[in-house]
């Protein structure tokens, strides 16, 4: 994990207090005037060009657009307008040639009205080398060819039917906004969003022990309105806003055929639901207010109501076991859950040195659908006359948050407080949970070229009797204790220092730990520990070069007990996830105003270890690990002042090692007709070439 801190803003400053400046004659000549009026008319700039890519990668195209290998066009640029009356519009495009496009439009007034239209694309790739032997991959009915259904993979005829199959989606947005200022404190604002998702995504089934992976079809739409008005004077401001959220999923199901031979007649069949339809309608508001200039008051809300109402498949395809099971008790879910947020907050500051705040925070989910008796049937194969119920999960939660700052001692800062979170459900084997934390601060310049910070927070949280849940019809552990509703102490520190190692080069060193200890739970989660250590160093060698750099390793550990009696503990796991960052950026001017060079360097190298002691004895499971390494080196060599020539190199290497994927193909595993997706790993190179015009 890449953490910033204010140290590079301090780095950026410090280029231009770099050594030998106080010497140096001020030249003047360039200097800006930063409060001066924008420029009137238009400016702008554009570029075009062309790139490659030198192997094709779903892994690396993710979120990029660079899937393919070959040539792609380098298509983007900005324009700006500012008239003489405060009219303005600012127009930016990027990566017009690629998947990963966007394009945006800002018009209006200052002082009276914006407008904004804007475009988005991102793609989500899943795999390369998936394949199937499925007919109908992308749609909502998969079968299969002639050869089929065999009693293990091995039997299937996989040779001939297997066929590449490519599993990811595009995403577009379609972004609408506008506000109208009026002279009366008034501000009314609008906006509109469409999200648009199709192509095709992995799911898995089963038909009892045996499993297979689809390919299952994507056609989504998520529609978002938000509509609000808000007033502000010196001392009082203040908001309310309708919001309404509507998802719309084309294919409402995924029926295909059973590739393994049925282990109970007529189970030729699956049917399995996709997400439904639903909508979420919520008001909004918030107010602030200045009681005195010491003192302020502010508050907000949220209502909101969530419904689904999709109808609901029937409760088998198999037309053996159809006669036998009952009808549903109703024709669909009618599913509704209402909810509120809200919070009120003092702060004050009683003395020039001293602030202090309180806060008070409510959450509520109320569900309020009907708990109906639904027949239970196994992967369309059995049905032994037992119901199963659904489950209206309610909550509460109410917290309080107490907090001060002092600054009052030289050179030291103080901060304390302290959260209570208090939690109440329904339906879960422990009704009420409560969570006290108090934590402290302090930050110290113990010179001026160096300055120390430390935090340190403790957490308890107990609960009320522990019960088992009788209500999802399956035996529990009575000693079995969910790792959100057990009893849990954490302790965690921090602490950081930013020192200035001379003229120009700043240093920062953090370090943080957490613990969790679940003292009372005898089978689940019984500790957790995740730590890090970071560095950044920020560095202005000269007027033209700057180096910026940072390392960062981060480590989870975590332990927990099962059994296989449903009894005492008789197996236990290790977990350890490390990770390993480091990161350089140079920049460079070689010559000034006419030629610069960049480069930036990331390497990431990640593990994971779970390791599992029996009364067998110790296993060890192979190591899962991931290695990403990055170099884009890049130059802008300036023809003339408003003429450019950009160029850049991009090379990536990505390594994954996962024995979940590692040599599992579609007929490896008997009962499992995978995909056969191997964990993703590409070498890629990328070179751009281009020219901007500005105008």
């Amino acid at each position: 994990m890449t953490t910033y801190s204010p140290l590079f803003l301090l780095a950026a400053l410090g280029v231009l207090t770099t050594p030998g400046a106080a010497q140096a004659a001020v030249d003047t000549a360039k200097w800006k005037c930063e409060s001066c009026p924008y420029p009137k008319g238009a400016t702008g700039s554009v570029e075009i060009g062309v790139g490659v890519v030198s192997d094709e990668s779903a892994k690396f195209g993710d979120y990029t657009g660079l899937q393919e290998d070959g040539a792609h066009l380098v298509l983007g640029g900005s324009m700006y307008y500012r008239g003489q009356s405060g009219y303005y519009a600012d127009l930016n495009a990027s990566d017009l040639g690629l998947s990963s496009r966007s394009l945006a439009l800002q018009s209006g007034h200052e002082g009276r009205y914006s407008l904004r239209i804007g475009y988005d694309e991102v793609p989500r790739y899943f795999a390369d080398d998936a394949m199937t032997p499925f007919i109908g991959s992308g749609g909502s009915v998969l079968t299969l060819p002639g050869g089929f259904p065999a009693d293990l993979t091995s039997g299937m005829p996989l040779s001939t039917t297997l066929q590449p199959v490519e599993v990811g989606f595009k995403k577009t947005r379609l972004d609408l906004a506008g506000a109208l200022i009026t002279f009366q404190n008034w501000t009314y604002r609008a906006r509109f969003t469409r999200d648009v998702r199709d192509g095709t995504r992995p799911l898995t089934s089963s038909f009892f022990s045996n499993a297979e992976q689809l390919v299952a079809p994507v056609d989504q739409v998520t529609d978002q309105f938000e509509l609000s008005a808000s007033y502000a004077t010196s001392r009082l401001q203040a908001s309310l806003a309708y919001q309404l959220s509507r998802f719309d999923n084309a294919p409402e199901s995924l029926t295909w055929s059973n590739p393994f031979s049925p282990a109970a007649a007529g189970a030729t069949r699956g049917q399995l639901a996709l997400a439904p339809d639903n909508q979420m309608h919520q008001i909004t508001g918030s107010v602030g207010y200045a009681i005195t200039p010491t003192i302020r008051a502010s508050a907000d809300f949220a209502y909101g109501r969530l419904t689904q109402d999709e109808s609901y498949l029937a409760s088998t395809l198999n037309p053996v076991l159809a006669p036998s099971v009952p009808g549903l008790p109703t024709a669909s879910l009618d599913g509704k859950v209402d909810t509120f947020n809200g919070n009120v907050k003092l702060t004050a500051t009683p003395l020039d040195d001293l602030r202090v705040s309180a806060t008070y925070a409510r959450n509520v989910r109320e569900n309020k659908t009907a708990s109906l008796s639904y027949p239970l049937v196994a992967t369309d194969m059995f049905y032994n006359g037992q119901a199963r119920a659904n489950t209206p999960f309610d909550l509460t939660q109410d917290r309080f948050k107490l907090a001060a700052d002092y600054r009052g001692i030289d050179a030291v800062k103080l901060s304390a407080g302290g959260d209570y979170d208090y939690r109440s459900r329904n339906y879960q084997e422990v009704v009420k949970t409560r969570e006290a934390t108090i934590w402290g601060r302090a930050g110290w310049q113990a010179s001026d070229d160096i300055s120390l910070s430390v935090k340190l927070a403790h957490a308890n949280r107990s609960n009320s009797t522990y019960g088992v849940s009788t209500w999802f019809g399956a035996p529990e552990n009575p000693l079995l204790r969910k790792y959100h509703l057990a009893a849990r102490q954490r302790d965690s520190g921090s602490v950081r220092a930013d020192i200035t190692l001379a003229e120009g080069i700043s240093l920062g060193l953090d370090a943080e730990v957490s613990i969790d200890d679940y003292t009372h739970s005898e089978v689940g989660l019984t500790y957790g520990r995740s730590s890090g250590v970071g560095a950044d160093l920020s560095a202005a060698i000269s007027d033209a070069t700057q180096v910026q750099a940072y390392v960062r390793s981060d480590w989870m550990k975590s332990r927990q007990a099962g059994s296989e009696q449903v009894a005492q503990p008789d197996w236990w796991a290790r977990n350890d996830d490390d990770t390993d960052v480091l990161g350089v950026a140079i920049r460079h001017v070689v010559i000034e105003d006419k030629f610069d060079l960049g480069a930036d360097l990331a390497f990431t190298r990640s593990r994971s270890d779970v390791e599992l002691e029996t009364a067998a004895g110790n296993s060890l499971f192979p190591s899962a690990k991931t290695s990403r390494d990055s170099f884009k080196i890049f130059g802008t060599y300036r023809l003339r002042d408003n003429l450019s020539l950009t160029a850049s190199y991009w090379h990536e290497r990505y390594r994954s090692q996962d024995w979940r994927l590692d040599g599992v193909y579609p007929a490896t595993v008997p009962s499992l007709l995978s995909l056969g997706a191997q964990p993703p790993q590409y070498s890629v190179n990328v070179v751009r070439l281009s020219m901007r015009y500005a105008f």
